[in-house]
């Protein structure tokens, strides 16, 4: 996967050219990296799915590196409410999604969801496809390096709450991470940040990122919260 377009038609390529230093760890884990070392949720071998896409982005803030990150609007019928990464399902014009439409999607989602300027964003790696059983989604997590910042915020209130960016150090300080309790009993990796309550697959993505970039730091595991029985 190499080429794609932006939502103007415009080339994009898949490159690692000019990325920050810091950065290099997250290109490093995400060559490497196999899918059963992100989830044990992986694509039904049978094809079934629906084929999705979302965008990974990094940025250079005030505090140094930062991810974007969105608030689901709480009226949606899958994953209201919910803290997460850009991004949605593909749509035909995005293209293959064996090939360049997870490229696109993600930078689609992003601009229709957020207001980004997708002409802005280095896309530098892909990670291996993974599923959300919940929602039947098979998820293509795209990497980005936000080369050119550009504002961001709330483009449809009936689809994002709300738009915001989280430094990398306080995701890595163990006094905002806990374990995510549902109440079917399942757990996860959670994050306290922004005001926001950061867990399920976006978690788990986060956590497992930090884990095999060596970002990491420990933490206790034993500190839980309870997650609403709505979620």
């Amino acid at each position: 996967m190499t080429r794609a377009s932006d939502t103007q038609g415009g080339p994009v390529t898949l490159s690692k050219d000019g990325l920050p230093d810091w950065l290099d760890p997250v290109v490093r884990a995400a060559e490497t990296i196999e899918p059963l070392q992100l989830s044990r949720f992986l694509p039904p071998e049978n094809g079934s799915g629906r084929q999705s896409a979302v965008l990974i982005l990094f940025g250079e803030g005030e505090r140094g590196p930062e991810l974007l990150l969105m608030e689901r609007a709480g009226s949606l019928r899958s994953h209201a409410g919910q803290p997460s990464f850009p991004g949605g399902a593909l749509d035909p014009e995005d293209g293959d999604p064996q090939d360049e439409g997870p490229l696109r999607a993600a930078l689609r989602e992003a601009e229709e969801e957020t207001g980004l300027d997708p002409s802005g964003v280095q896309l530098f790696g892909v990670l291996p496809r993974l599923y959300i059983p919940v929602s039947g989604f098979v998820v293509t997590p795209v990497l980005g390096w936000w080369r050119k910042p550009s504002p961001v915020g709330v483009v449809d209130p009936n689809e994002t709450a709300r738009v915001f960016t989280v430094p990398v150090a306080d995701l890595t300080d163990p006094a905002h991470r806990v374990t995510a309790v549902h109440p079917r009993g399942h757990s996860g990796p959670a994050f306290l940040v922004e005001s926001a309550l950061v867990w399920g697959f976006t978690a788990g993505v986060i956590d497992r990122l930090l884990h095999f970039s060596g970002w990491e730091r420990p933490w206790d595991r034993g500190k839980q919260v309870p997650l609403d029985w709505h979620a």
